[in-house]
């Protein structure tokens, strides 16, 4: 049975807050501006065109940097924030220098997919052990059969869910109306 607001941990109301504020101003702004990897300039440019394209595929919002920001934001509201976490440790990994990748194959796996993982993801044994026996040399691509599992269980379940959103809905609502 649903307790309400006054169950749930102080931290958890606050955070929320937080992430409701987050959302409003996404959808309050209509030209946030923000640092951004661009190829033609040095500031990607918030618009409100945007939030139509991360409806067009999931790697459309990843590659966004504002749909990754809201998208981040959003799997923290539903308690499934280390999914994305671990696939953009994995990204980040597959640029590793050689030199590093030990270590950092360490701390990815000892975060996300150990047994006593902290931010354990949803993993089934089988992808587990490959990833484990693939970490004990690791190359830039020992953790791809995990991170396409992650991938694929945000594409299939998350992203939906965040298109269906209010705050989404409410975004592309207003991009639609301009």
């Amino acid at each position: 049975m649903c307790h309400g607001l006054d169950s749930l941990p102080a931290t958890c109301l606050e955070r929320a807050k937080e992430l409701k504020a987050l959302f409003r101003s996404l959808c309050q702004k209509t030209d946030l501006s923000i640092t951004g990897q661009c190829k033609n300039s040095d500031k990607e440019r918030f618009n409100l065109e945007e939030p139509l394209k991360w409806k067009e595929s999931f790697d459309k919002l990843l590659r966004s940097q504002n749909g990754l920001c809201l998208f981040r934001a959003f799997l923290v509201s539903e308690f499934s924030e280390e999914n994305i976490a671990f696939y953009l440790a994995c990204e980040d990994y597959k640029c590793s220098k050689p030199s590093k990748m030990a270590a950092k194959a360490k701390k990815i796996f000892d975060e996300f997919i150990g047994s006593d993982a902290p931010r354990e993801v949803n993993l089934d044994h089988i992808t587990k052990a490959i990833t484990a026996a693939n970490t004990e040399n690791p190359t830039a691509s020992c953790f791809d059969l995990a991170r396409a599992k992650i991938y694929t269980l945000m594409e299939k379940d998350c992203y939906p869910r965040f298109l269906k959103s209010s705050t989404y809905l409410e975004l592309s609502r207003k991009a639609k109306t301009g």
